[in-house]
């Protein structure tokens, strides 16, 4: 624990998470404040939230990883490449962040308009159940995509990272938007109900992604992708006695990755 509180590389990494998700909210937000509202509103929601995802993650991915939501970081800490210690900082970070971005979007949103901010939701007809399920999915679908497109064991990676991870918020939102306005980030959720002063249902926007980012996490590094880590080395590394340490299949040299979550 002491070797990361001491590093300036770690304190400039929660910094960076405080930052990315202050943008994301004030950016995505932003865009799902309803002054034109029509056929066309969900689409552009999705995508302002998926490419700004993209963009936030490129920036800042080399510093921090990006996780910008705190169900990106638990999936990482349940598989432990992360400390407990740096996980609780990346989350103070995040809810940080995400209430400085949510407040200053409120502040530039008019009075009547303010109530838009609350996203969201459940919809007519969506049950407690059905809308916890519909967040366990959508956030375990961004999951497994984080972990496969940043995974530095895997060969023949084409493209980029960040991109396809804003495609899966995209995807996210657009499906998700009509059921529970698509959580998918507690943080995101929790800054706008904070300033709304609307908990209705809140729960449900982090029992969901909670739930989706573990199961995400599990799913790819027990079946998927198999990590061959013994209990004793994930132990070490969520102590922070040890930072996790690169674990390669052939030559992945060559290629930067995003959202590595050692210390840099």
């Amino acid at each position: 624990i002491m070797w990361e509180f001491r590093s300036m590389s770690f304190w400039r990494a929660v910094f960076a998470e405080f930052f990315g998700t202050m943008f994301f909210v004030f950016i995505g937000m932003g865009a799902a404040t309803r002054f034109v509202s029509g056929p066309h509103y969900v689409l552009s929601v999705a995508f302002c939230f998926g490419l700004a995802g993209a963009t936030i993650i490129q920036s800042i991915g080399h510093v921090s990883g990006g996780h910008i939501n705190p169900a990106v970081t638990f999936a990482y800490l349940v598989s432990s490449q992360m400390s407990l210690f740096r996980a609780f900082f990346y989350v103070a970070a995040q809810m940080s962040g995400a209430v400085a971005g949510a407040a200053v979007l409120y502040g530039v949103t008019p009075g009547t308009m303010r109530g838009s901010l609350a996203l969201n939701k459940l919809q007519p007809g969506i049950s407690l159940g059905m809308a916890t399920t519909v967040e366990v999915f959508l956030t375990l679908q961004l999951v497994v995509c984080i972990f496969a497109v940043t995974d530095d064991r895997r060969n023949g990676r084409l493209g980029s990272a960040a991109l396809a991870i804003g495609f899966s918020i995209t995807v996210g939102h657009l499906m998700g938007m009509y059921y529970t306005g698509a959580g998918m980030n507690p943080a995101r959720s929790f800054a706008p109900a904070i300033l709304t002063r609307n908990f209705i249902n809140h729960w449900v926007y982090w029992v969901g992604p909670m739930i989706g980012g573990a199961v995400g996490a599990l799913l790819y590094d027990f079946m998927l992708f198999p990590r061959m880590r013994g209990l004793s080395e994930r132990l070490a590394i969520l102590k922070g006695s040890r930072p996790p340490e690169d674990e390669s299949q052939g030559d992945t040299q060559g290629e930067p990755i995003e959202l590595k979550t050692q210390a840099l």
